[in-house]
């Protein structure tokens, strides 16, 4: 490309950002990291083609300006926190709203596959689960505790450890999409295939009531978490496969961004589902069937409220409802 289109072809994105950088006010921060990272990649292109150009004087410039501007806004955004939760999630799990339905419908179907397989073989059940799970199990069943497992360790080391494991397990389905969607559908097949094959082992035994309720108290959170996660990681996936109008590299560090910001709200929730399965569910037993029902109730509107309802509501009310979401 020669200097002159070069410039051509970009003038106008330069000026709109010198636009706001004198104007200091509205400029949304992560736009401003966009056109940063933009930039950055239009000062290498520069350097490596027009070594002797004046271009790139002007375009470390405005880089050094963006630069200040980024962080100066940091230092000045004492309620990021609140606008995080209240804003910038939120328009982040609308944006990714297609992402999260595949998600969801390899997981469940993941679901299908593991209980069909496991009816029909009672093997598979043990190379799922493996035969030391399934023979304590099945011991828990004779003595009248199905769902001993869940009293197997004290509460405290129990929550710490199933914590642990469920945002790691989270953080690998989204880290496996940069091998493609099909690296996070991987992961996502492999851990309905283990609900499915689990639910049918405690149906076998006519213990699927009793298996659905125990399971359900944190699942709800801990398994929409998981669906979500998935989520982030196939649109990581898609970020490198369909860069769209952006570089590949810009659209991949767009999805990175975009998937790392979903996956710390995560968080929470796995901190929620952990205690709910370490504090509560062993006690499942103890607890009156409408007790049981209220916490899954109330769990599923959380996820349903929270990722499903509220991002629409923010997006529908936001200065960003002109902007095309993919």
């Amino acid at each position: 490309m020669k200097e002159i289109s070069f410039i051509k072809m970009n003038k106008k994105r330069w000026k709109d950002l010198e636009t706001q950088i004198h104007r200091k006010e509205n400029i949304n921060p992560d736009d401003l990291a966009d056109s940063f990272i933009q930039l950055t990649d239009d000062l290498s292109y520069a350097r490596t083609f027009f070594p002797e150009s004046t271009i790139i004087q002007y375009l470390n410039g405005l880089s050094a300006k963006t630069h200040a501007l980024i962080y100066r806004n940091k230092k000045e955004k004492a309620s990021r926190l609140r606008t995080f939760w209240t804003t910038e999630l939120p328009l982040a799990l609308y944006e990714a709203r297609r992402e999260f339905f595949w998600s969801l419908v390899i997981f469940l179907v993941a679901v299908v596959i593991g209980g069909i397989s496991a009816w029909h073989d009672d093997n598979f059940l043990r190379i799922i689960l493996g035969d030391n799970y399934v023979n304590t199990t099945l011991d828990n069943i004779e003595k009248g505790d199905p769902m001993a497992v869940y009293r197997s360790m004290d509460p405290v080391p129990m929550f710490l450890m199933i914590t642990f494991n469920n945002i790691y397990v989270s953080f690998v389905a989204f880290l496996f999409g940069m091998f493609t969607a099909a690296g996070t559908g991987f992961i996502l097949l492999r851990n309905g295939i283990m609900l499915g094959a689990f639910q049918v082992f405690f149906m076998k035994k006519s213990l699927a009531t009793v298996s659905s309720l125990a399971i359900m108290i944190h699942g709800t959170i801990e398994l929409s978490a998981i669906v979500l996660a998935g989520g982030a990681g196939i649109l990581l996936g898609n970020s490198l496969l369909f860069p769209g109008t952006y570089s590949r590299s810009v659209s991949f560090k767009k999805g990175v961004l975009r998937g790392t910001k979903i996956l710390l709200g995560l968080v929470p929730f796995f901190i929620i589902a952990g205690f709910l399965e370490s504090f509560i569910t062993r006690n499942y037993n103890t607890m009156s069937v409408t007790a049981n029902l209220l916490i899954i109730i109330v769990s599923m509107f959380l996820i349903l409220g929270y990722f499903v309802i509220y991002p629409r509501y923010v997006y529908l009310n936001s200065n960003h409802k002109e902007k095309k979401y993919e």
